[in-house]
């Protein structure tokens, strides 16, 4: 069972993650984006709140997944993936400033949901919820890419930001691996993938 610190750390991280309090250790990757028409600006505004919410869901998921870790050293790479995770947070709310967007009315509800997901992913097992890490950032990669796609030409910080994101993401899935992560059952991964659907499709415009 976790212990109160352990928990008071977790509301701490829901209060800090909603209230954007959110601090990143490095910097923002930086790029010069040339002028974006108001039509970019708006492409650009709501792909970077999908991109901020499935932050916001990340910092839910492994405080989850670290709450209920049965060893030290998962809680541990729990911890250290979600360091990277705050980062991404912070930058995504930078560009949306930048952009003059704003993010998603239901990030208290796309929490609170990730959180319980990782509640269920943490309680099966430290293979299995590896295994579950390793399935979410796969499709976060995927899904990154897509978004590299989407982005206007012009926008070289947003693509800068979120190469970085797609990189640390990466490496997330490799390490999960390497520290004997579970096979995620197929029915599972696309129940995963239908849910990751609604959620970018409804933050794309509220």
């Amino acid at each position: 069972m976790p212990d109160t610190d352990a928990v008071l750390e977790s509301i701490d991280l829901a209060l800090r993650t909603l209230s954007r309090s959110a601090h990143a250790a490095r910097p923002i990757p930086t790029a010069v984006s040339v002028e974006l028409s108001p039509e970019e600006r708006r492409l650009s505004g709501a792909l970077m709140r999908v991109n901020h919410v499935g932050e916001v869901c990340a910092q839910a998921l492994y405080a989850a997944q670290a709450l209920t870790a049965r060893s030290p050293e998962l809680r541990r790479q729990m911890r250290a993936a979600a360091r990277d995770e705050t980062d991404h947070l912070a930058w995504c709310e930078q560009r949306l400033d930048d952009l003059g967007s704003r993010p998603s009315l239901l990030n208290p509800l796309w929490y609170a949901g990730a959180f319980a997901i990782g509640l269920a992913a943490g309680s099966v097992g430290d293979a299995r919820s590896l295994g579950f890490l390793v399935e979410t950032e796969r499709q976060v990669e995927r899904h990154l890419d897509s978004h590299l796609e989407r982005l206007p030409a012009g926008d070289h910080a947003s693509r800068a930001v979120v190469a970085q994101m797609k990189d640390d993401e990466a490496r997330h899935a490799d390490e999960a691996e390497q520290a004997g992560a579970a096979l995620v059952p197929p029915p599972v991964a696309w129940l995963m993938r239908a849910a990751a659907r609604v959620m970018t499709r409804t933050a794309h415009v509220i």
